[in-house]
């Protein structure tokens, strides 16, 4: 009985808690820079790849299809699969996996800066 009032009675110290919590703060960010990190980076990529699908660009669903994208709207795109017969889906903007080709359509310049670069020429 003495004994384990003896043991109850030790408090550990700070250092010894220190000690046992350093291994699951050490586990800790290596799987932060590991898996957490990577994965951020790579949903940054494609929220921004998404974001610049635009008309006439190739892609390629999450499904497999491949096509042509015909209209672009906020959520949703509809991608042409068969020039020949014009077959026409509507897919979420979401199911995009891939970018194959981007159209080599010029963007359009704001205005001025088109007026002053035709000036300066």
């Amino acid at each position: 009985m003495f004994f384990l009032l003896q043991a109850a009675g030790k408090q550990s110290s700070p250092g010894g808690m220190l000690s046992m919590l350093l291994p699951f703060i050490l586990m800790f960010v290596v799987m932060y820079f590991l898996i957490l990190r990577p994965q951020k980076r790579k949903e940054r990529e494609r929220k921004a790849l998404l974001s610049r699908v635009k008309k006439n660009d190739r892609v390629v669903t999450a499904g497999g299809m491949h096509g042509v994208i015909t209209s672009v709207r906020e959520n949703e795109v509809i991608l042409r699969i068969d020039d020949a017969k014009d077959i026409k889906v509507k897919i979420d903007r979401s199911a995009i996996a891939a970018v194959l080709e981007v159209s080599h359509e010029e963007t359009e310049e704001p205005k001025e800066i088109a007026k002053e670069s035709k000036e300066t020429k």
